[in-house]
């Protein structure tokens, strides 16, 4: 059977509001205007239950009936099509997504737009980097239109969407889906379908991690563990301004970046990295220097002079930085 088109319907919809006025106009004896008629014709086909504009014959109550099971009949139609509009405009758009996510390569892929994953699609998006955003939840879906980003609407624990998605073609991979068990099986799913990619999976509990490295993930971030940490650190040394904690397994190191205002440091001041001794003393690198306009320069060689309102990013062990900034700040 064929569907009817959306100008059809509307063009039924204009004659039967057309006839409907006249049949008023006519039948109520010339008694009503046409307007008294056309809004009588729209209350009755909308079924709003406003009252009558005035007392009915028999004729006109008729008549009535007749529209309503018209305009019943219509508007049920009417929806019909409207859904079968939106289906055909969400399969549109789901072939033209998978037209494109099928020419990428070397991509980075974001399974799940939770919190973490929404951060995550903000510093990829702003790197102007190319990637997919995979996400399932209806109001995820929408912030993520809203934004503009590029993601695909599927179930991230389906073959089908790791298909299509690209992840044998991925350069990198983040799994921060909601549950740990989800997160276990996409990593396991992804890294059979592509060994070499970089995967980073996000795990709750720390039992979970060696079960998602054992998976195929390369790393395991655990939220809860990263923030603890900071705001321990935050809250025992409070003048730290930034501080990024690194642990490794492998090498067992701690290192902390901090960034430091010369102005608080004032026998720094007009002094070269080499002669103010940060390195052999405190066994500190000075990795970065900001200027009062914010212009970074990167890895200043050791004949750099610091200067006033500037502020450097140190790097080094933590227990290096404490006696850095306790000494110095001793000897203001």
């Amino acid at each position: 059977m064929a569907r009817l088109k959306t100008s059809t319907i509307l063009i039924y919809f204009s004659v039967l509001i057309t006839i409907g006025s006249l049949g008023y106009h006519i039948l109520e004896r010339g008694s009503w205007s046409i307007i008294d008629s056309f809004y009588m014709t729209i209350i009755t086909l909308s079924t709003v239950g406003f009252g009558e504009v005035h007392t009915l014959t028999t004729a006109g109550k008729i008549w009535t009936s007749v529209l309503i099971i018209f305009g019943v009949s219509g508007v049920a139609v009417f929806a019909s099509r409207l859904g079968e509009n939106l289906m055909e405009l969400r399969e549109k758009r789901t072939q033209r997504i998978r037209t494109i996510l099928a020419k990428l390569r070397d991509h980075y892929i974001l399974f799940g737009y939770g919190r973490m994953g929404a951060i995550i699609a903000d510093e990829l998006a702003n790197k102007q980097l190319k990637y997919v955003v995979v996400e399932n939840d209806d109001e995820n879906v929408a912030i993520l239109q809203e934004k503009g980003y590029q993601y695909y609407r599927g179930d991230a624990t389906d073959d089908e969407t790791l298909e299509a998605v690209g992840v044998k073609h991925a350069k990198g991979i983040i799994v921060a889906l909601g549950t740990e068990q989800d997160n276990l099986f996409v990593t396991m799913s992804v890294r059979t379908l592509n060994p070499t990619a970089y995967l980073l999976s996000r795990c709750s509990h720390e039992d979970n991690a060696s079960k998602l490295i054992r998976a195929g993930a390369n790393k395991v971030v655990n939220p809860y563990v990263a923030g603890g940490h900071k705001m321990a650190e935050l809250l025992i040394d409070p003048n730290i301004e930034d501080t990024v904690s690194i642990s490794t397994p492998q090498f067992d190191i701690d290192l902390a970046v901090e960034e430091i205002d010369i102005n608080d440091y004032p026998s720094l001041i007009d002094v070269s990295i080499v002669d103010s001794n940060i390195r052999l003393k405190y066994n500190l690198i000075i990795i970065g220097v900001k200027d009062q306009k914010g212009k970074f320069e990167l890895n200043p060689n050791m004949d750099y002079v610091l200067q006033k309102d500037q502020r450097i990013m140190l790097i080094g062990g933590k227990d290096n930085l404490k006696r850095f900034q306790k000494e110095f700040m001793n000897n203001k």
